[in-house]
């Protein structure tokens, strides 16, 4: 990072105020440049995830002399980077994934952005990129959101995904941190995340109607402890693409990634971490007529999804809350949810499935909300052949258990304006 001279002995507070001021995004010196021919909307049956951008984007640069630049929206086009910047080189390139509904009222709303915010500054920490004020990035995203709202998808469960992206832009070959930075926000229209071939996906206005099968690995290891796991990094996806063309080989959509450990006695136990790039979450019969929801701690690596502490707090306030104001309506008010955030292995998974005590296993995220998961293939250690673990079969609309369904349709609500629930959805004025 750049260290300014003072002609002056300058106390550490002073130097903090130098860096606090080049951190700053000025939101109120935003530059808007409007594209003079617009695109055609893009149907919403023939919309795939992350394949149609819309007009505009927004640009923010950084260097250690100046600080952040006058952000601008001005029209989607390619961005001008030197060959050796550090992006490229090592990698210090973080994102966000949020996304905007079009509510009844016909205003646009994002679901809970400052969570996104504040995970965003927590990854950039991580990787060493210049400091940003959040409060600021997110005044910019909703400018942008309100730019691009004719691109938001009115159909039940389509969104306009907004990917908020800081790379490292330093052009020198040095190992060291980037002190130049570009900070740049994309919007796309999307209908459901999955598209068959598996699983398949109805109509975009519907949930998924069929089931997410994953290959449980153990040889490549998605993080682990101490590592990057637990932050929003573009470093931790690129290494799962070839274990993902494994499994696709096998007939899996995704891949289940275990870390192993050593437990008592000094036995290796296999613990689940995330499905894909989504959080993963068990529910398990209980002999009171109960139910346990179980989901891996955060423990580093395990990434803080914003949909996952949605549904751990929506499951909590079910429990607690009083039979007039539910926060999952469509569940009996008597029904007990126990949550767990605890380790869980495939041992485990393994005795639930054969005890007939599981009843459902589902992915969360922000582009897949709920994706029920129907079977779980596992190669035991001193087995031929891979043992599979079969989900029962629900038969709801989407394919999702009684909780998974209970949790698409509330959090659905919330997001597209439907339901009001502790402030989450926030309106782009």
């Amino acid at each position: 990072m750049y260290v300014p001279t003072f002609p002056r002995q300058v106390s550490s507070h002073e130097i903090s105020i130098v860096f606090r001021s080049h951190s700053i995004i000025q939101a109120s010196k935003l530059k808007i440049t409007l594209a003079e021919t617009l695109k055609p909307l893009v149907p919403v049956e023939d919309l795939q995830f992350g394949q149609t951008m819309t007009d505009h984007m927004m640009v923010a640069t950084y260097d250690p002399i100046n600080g952040w630049s006058a952000p601008e929206i001005k029209p989607y086009g390619p961005l001008t980077l030197d060959p050796a910047s550090s992006c490229f080189q090592y990698c210090p390139n973080v994102f966000e994934g949020m996304k905007a509904y079009m509510g009844p009222d016909g205003k646009a709303r994002l679901f809970r952005p400052q969570l996104n915010m504040a995970r965003m500054e927590m990854s950039a920490a991580r990787v060493a990129l210049p400091l940003f004020n959040s409060s600021a990035l997110l005044t910019l995203i909703k400018k942008l959101v309100a730019i691009e709202r004719r691109w938001i998808p009115t159909a039940k469960g389509c969104s306009l995904y907004i990917r908020p992206t800081i790379i490292g832009t330093r052009a020198a070959l040095g190992v060291a941190a980037s002190d130049h930075a570009t900070l740049y926000i994309l919007c796309s229209p999307t209908g459901p995340y999955f598209r068959s071939p598996p699983p398949s996906l109805s109509l975009p206005t519907q949930k998924p109607n069929k089931t997410v099968s994953l290959l449980a690995v153990s040889e490549n290891v998605r993080s682990w402890p101490g590592g990057t796991g637990g932050f929003k990094l573009g470093l931790n996806y690129a290494p799962g693409f070839a274990v993902q063309k494994v499994a696709a080989e096998k007939g899996y959509a995704q891949v289940l990634w275990l870390l192993p450990e050593v437990g008592e006695g000094g036995k290796v136990e296999m613990k689940v971490t995330e499905a894909g790039a989504m959080n993963f979450f068990v529910v398990v019969k209980r002999d009171d007529g109960g139910m346990d929801v179980i989901t891996p701690p955060l423990d580093g690596t395990i990434l803080p999804g914003l949909t996952r502490a949605s549904v751990l707090s929506l499951c909590r306030a079910h429990t607690s809350s009083p039979s007039s104001s539910p926060s999952l309506p469509s569940l009996p008010p008597s029904l007990n949810l126990h949550i767990h955030e605890r380790p869980l292995t495939m041992t485990q998974l393994l005795s639930y499935s054969s005890s007939g005590t599981l009843l459902e296993a589902f992915g969360v995220g922000t582009a897949v909300i709920v994706a029920p998961i129907g079977k779980i293939g596992y190669q035991e250690e001193g087995k031929v052949g891979e043992t599979v673990i079969e989900l029962p079969v629900w038969e709801s609309e989407g394919g999702l258990g009684v909780v998974g369904e209970a949790l698409w349709e509330r959090i659905v609500g919330i997001q597209e304006g439907r339901v009001e629930w502790e402030g989450w959805s926030v309106v782009c004025e």
